[in-house]
């Protein structure tokens, strides 16, 4: 196996309009630059991709989204890694501003691993994100 390990994620939403919205301030912060769609009207079906640039890559990675009137996300999350609990922070703000559900944190994890520091939300779908930092300074855990 090579040291690439993600080639693409697939995923629905119920209204591609309206999930851009967290999208494309989401997907930028993280990495994922490139971004392309159409919407509703323009004559095919709704969809919208999010792409790594990296020219190095002959295909980079990239997170497609198709609209599925009704579709609820499930219990499945995705998380994607951050360099320091400041990324975190930034991120978290990003998510928040963009009108992210759900959010937790960013927050310590103390019940995951020691450093554990994560900030997790969903789209209006129900489809769950997470960014998490493992090498965070280990902060005792507060007491109850």
């Amino acid at each position: 196996m090579s040291t690439r390990l993600l080639d693409h994620i697939d995923l629905r939403v119920s209204n591609i309009a309206r999930a851009r919205k967290l999208y494309d301030a989401f997907f930028p912060a993280v990495g994922f630059t490139q971004v392309r769609g159409n919407t509703p009207g323009d004559g095919d079906e709704p969809w919208a991709a999010y792409t790594v640039e990296d020219a190095s890559l002959p295909k980079p990675p990239f997170v497609w989204f198709n609209e599925l009137p009704g579709h609820r996300g499930g219990a499945n999350r995705i998380a994607f890694w951050a360099d320091s609990e400041a990324e975190v922070d930034r991120i978290g703000e990003v998510v928040r501003a963009a009108g992210a559900c759900a959010l937790e944190g960013p927050e310590y994890c103390h019940e995951y691993t020691p450093g554990y520091y994560a900030v997790f939300f969903e789209d209006e779908d129900g489809n769950k994100w997470e960014v998490c930092c493992r090498n965070a300074s280990v902060r005792p855990k507060p007491s109850a």
